[in-house]
């Protein structure tokens, strides 16, 4: 009964760390990038705590109203949503939709981004997911993933040499046929 219990357990978590996978790093296979949205500039559209995906794209493809994800000269990522395109210039005026001034009007970012920065746009966001990308790519989280795959591996070898240590009791138990007592 016990190992029934434990077999379901492991194929549940086996289906989560599958899917996992894939939302992770699986969609690389598919060109598309997952970054962890970490500040509110961007919500509602989104929100903290989102895994949004990102597909490497010609500057040249970008359209008025966009979301993108671009690096600064700091080396941090940014995901703005463009408000005007400088083609000759070729650069990017972009906005966080969420950064508004006293009047309530959408506040520009500092300075234009150069089309040379542009990572790609954003293709599609999962509420929550970021949280969970973040937490299992961070040392705390490594730790703990690494301690679980030990606990489940421990726990199947206990149950294994349990289940080899104690008779089949369906077999003493059952009766033998009447021709054979």
């Amino acid at each position: 009964m016990l190992t029934r219990i434990w077999n379901a357990v492991l194929a549940v978590l086996l289906a989560l760390v599958a899917a996992l996978v894939i939302a992770f790093a699986g969609v690389r296979l598919i060109g598309l990038t997952p970054y962890a949205v970490l500040s509110g500039s961007m919500e509602p559209e989104l929100p903290v705590g989102s895994l949004i995906y990102v597909r490497a794209v010609d500057p040249s493809e970008v359209v008025v109203g966009d979301a993108i994800t671009f690096k600064l000269e700091s080396g941090t990522l940014v995901t703005h949503e463009v408000y005007e395109i400088d083609s000759a210039a070729r650069e990017f005026k972009t906005h966080g939709i969420a950064n508004v001034d006293s009047q309530g009007n959408i506040s520009p970012d500092a300075a234009p981004v150069p089309w040379s920065s542009l990572i790609g746009t954003v293709v599609a966001c999962v509420p929550l997911l970021g949280y969970v990308n973040a937490f299992v790519t961070q040392p705390p989280g490594v730790f703990m993933v690494i301690a679980g795959v030990a606990v489940v591996i421990g726990v199947s070898i206990v149950l294994e040499l349990l289940s080899m240590r104690t008779p089949d009791k369906r077999v003493s138990e059952t009766p033998a046929p009447k021709h054979m007592r």
